[in-house]
């Protein structure tokens, strides 16, 4: 995949109509500290585009960045920030499930997870709310570069085993520090992108 442009063209909070778009769209889940943006922006090659709210908890919104005009990049808001309260947390889960369940276009979900740790319990509800609305989630083990290398098939086997995702579910080591994992997840969402037939490229 080859960026050549993106735009944050979307923005849609608690009562926004989901957009019914022409393109493609890859959504991204996590929890508030898992890297989200991070991964995000290096996706996209951009320093700061996708941007990490000062006050987490506060700014939550659906937003959706056009890539190429080809695709859109979904950034879903973060959920399990502690400081939030109950009121709010229902608020940002019924935009996820939302979104999940009216979206015509959504074609998978990139769900994050620290490697460093077992995913928690609100992890395990994004994976089922994920896969209780039939998409197969891509999980993106975040902060590679903060453990050993002996460390990472260890760490990947209690994502697995945690979440009761099966051997067919795809675990992608990430780290926004040295990019690794960037061309696996690039592959990924180069399955989605439609590709013209010569005679569609001359209409």
């Amino acid at each position: 995949m080859v960026i050549k442009n993106v735009s944050l063209e979307t923005v849609c909070g608690i009562t926004s109509k989901i957009p019914e778009n022409k393109h493609p769209e890859v959504a991204f889940a996590g929890k508030s500290n898992v890297g989200k943006s991070s991964l995000i922006n290096a996706l996209m090659n951009r320093k700061s585009l996708a941007r990490t709210s000062s006050q987490p908890g506060k700014t939550q919104t659906i937003n959706y960045y056009n890539v190429n005009d080809a695709i859109y990049f979904v950034d879903l808001p973060g959920y399990g920030y502690a400081r939030a309260n109950e009121n709010v947390k229902a608020q940002w889960g019924r935009m996820i499930e939302n979104y999940l369940h009216k979206s015509r276009q959504l074609k998978t979900v990139f769900l994050l997870v620290d490697i460093r740790h077992a995913p928690s319990a609100n992890d395990a509800v994004m994976y089922d709310w994920i896969c209780n609305n039939s998409f197969q989630p891509v999980i993106v083990a975040t902060k590679l570069d903060k453990i050993k290398r002996s460390q990472i098939q260890k760490q990947i086997r209690q994502i697995r085993d945690t979440l009761g995702a099966s051997e067919n579910t795809l675990i992608i080591p990430f780290s926004a520090q040295t990019k690794q994992g960037k061309e696996e997840i690039y592959e990924v969402i180069d399955t989605f992108l439609e590709i013209k037939t010569p005679s569609q490229m001359g209409e």
